[in-house]
């Protein structure tokens, strides 16, 4: 993230004001098109995610716990992917959840698995009609999906 934060910047590229320590569409845009000029790659890892832009449930780096061990995976400019190693230790994430300003008794039920041991893990969450859309060259993301739901489109 401090490097995509310098790429930014060196192309005088401003965030939006609300976006403090995260990145907007625009951004993203940006770091792909650098990405593709200095590796001539369509795909890049945004790693390092500040903790105050992430879930409660984010592990933090034990070297820098404002920081958490968590990416975005960017292709041809459009954020596909979010993942994490996921906080496994039942106090850090009550004590991660309180520090959000969450109340611990809407997740009483995610909280419980953790409660008796998990072991160390990760997720992430797979934008498969995102991917469909940039593997494909659509122009918007309602032609890769079979029935686009948007505001204007709730029921088939």
């Amino acid at each position: 993230m401090a490097e995509a934060r310098k790429i930014l910047s060196d192309a005088h590229y401003e965030l939006p004001p609300e976006k403090k320590g995260d990145i907007d569409p625009g951004g993203e845009r940006v770091i792909a098109n650098y990405v593709k000029e200095k590796f001539g790659h369509d795909f890049v890892f945004l790693i390092d995610w500040p903790f105050s832009v992430r879930p409660f449930y984010h592990m933090r780096h034990p070297d820098d716990p404002q920081l958490t061990r968590s990416f975005d995976l960017i292709a041809k400019g459009l954020e596909i992917t979010t993942g994490a190693q996921r906080e496994h230790r039942y106090d850090v994430l009550v004590s991660q959840a309180k520090e959000k300003g969450l109340g611990l008794d809407p997740i009483k039920f995610y909280l419980d698995f953790f409660r008796y041991g998990c072991p160390p893990h990760g997720g992430f969450g797979f934008g498969l009609s995102r991917s469909l859309m940039v593997l494909l060259g659509l122009g918007n993301v309602r032609e890769a999906v079979y029935l686009f739901r948007g505001p204007n489109r709730l029921n088939p």
